[in-house]
């Protein structure tokens, strides 16, 4: 794969808080959005791999296991 802008793409933890943290603090619902803590809505997906850790090749092998919205399971199994 070619970056065509390399100066602007952002690291794999960058991108999660950028779909996570940041924008419930930006919309001032970091008390009910954003992270995985007691209280919080949980809405997560598992993952079949570690999309963090595993080589970036790997990552399109990825497939989800489980979706969970608002603490309910709606695909998959825990």
């Amino acid at each position: 794969m070619v970056t065509r802008f390399p100066d602007q793409r952002l690291s794999r933890l960058e991108a999660l808080r950028g779909m996570t943290i940041d924008p419930a603090y930006a919309s001032f619902a970091e008390d009910t959005l954003g992270s995985l803590e007691p209280g919080k809505r949980a809405d997560y997906v598992i993952l079949s791999r570690d999309i963090m850790g595993d080589a970036i090749k790997k990552i399109m092998e990825t497939k989800v296991l489980t979706t969970v919205i608002d603490g309910r399971v709606v695909y998959g199994k825990l």
